[in-house]
């Protein structure tokens, strides 16, 4: 789950928590690897809908002229390669909660068809004319300012102010470094659970370096390093194990390996 002791993070967890109760749509802000998609499960698991599907879409990962047909379904002949009647990600979801990450991504018609479902909780699948009512919980993350894109005319303004009800901004790792010690432990912890091996121990000036190295890929950076140590070091992890690409220069001068000899 999404755990830490900084103001910035319990303060977006109470928001989060507070909207779960409600059928209000919230947009998760934060830049990558902060935990959006842990967050959404969150407001899922905290609502009504929790009995109900947690459906997860990535705006960016689907082609621009297939996002309309993932999102509300198509119908038979729709369009070349449409050999039967789909069922879309809304629908799937109805009863639960969809969650849009990278929402910025959207194309602007699939944003149009994204502010009538707002509106009305209407679908209509491509090449159909029949509208269908969802009832789905609309919640979505972004790492960009889709305010500051809906002035460049990138992103509708209506439809960021209906997505945008409840706002919950989630904090970088590095603007709460005290946390970095915590989920350390906790990531070694869930490493040596999975690998089968006795938890990570680090060397002083690997933890020291770990402490003031500013993660621009957030959590997710720092659990993949973890695991990466848990992985290559077979009793003490020390500056030889990270990546290469974030190594200090004290362990590439050593000349040791990747791996462990």
């Amino acid at each position: 789950g999404v755990f830490g002791e900084s103001q910035a993070l319990l303060e977006a967890l109470e928001i989060a928590e507070k909207a779960a109760s409600t059928d209000l749509p919230v947009l998760i802000d934060g830049e990558s690897g902060t935990g959006k998609e842990l967050m959404a499960k969150l407001v899922h698991t905290n609502s009504r809908r929790a009995e109900k599907q947690l459906i997860s879409v990535n705006c960016g990962a689907i082609p621009e002229n297939l996002i309309e047909s993932e999102l509300f379904g198509h119908k038979k002949g729709a369009f070349t390669g449409a050999t039967s009647d789909r069922q879309g990600k809304f629908e799937s979801a109805d009863g639960g909660t969809i969650f849009l990450d990278e929402v910025g991504e959207l194309p602007l018609q699939g944003q149009v068809k994204l502010l009538r479902v707002l509106q009305s909780s209407e679908i209509q699948r491509v090449g159909s004319d029949q509208v269908s009512n969802v009832d789905t919980r609309i919640v979505a993350a972004t790492n960009r300012n889709l305010l500051e894109m809906s002035q460049q005319g990138h992103f509708r303004e209506d439809l960021y102010y209906r997505l945008s009800v409840i706002q919950v901004t989630l904090p970088a790792l590095r603007q709460r470094p005290d946390e970095i010690p915590l989920l350390i432990d906790f990531f070694s912890d869930e490493a040596a659970e999975k690998l089968q091996r006795p938890p990570l121990q680090l060397a002083p000036r690997l933890r020291t370096f770990l402490h003031s190295y500013p993660f621009p890929g957030n959590i997710r950076e720092l659990r993949n390093i973890i695991f990466r140590l848990s992985c290559l070091a077979e009793h003490s992890a020390d500056l030889e194990h990270l990546p290469p690409g974030i190594r200090p220069s004290e362990a590439l001068s050593s000349g040791q390996s990747d791996a462990p000899n």
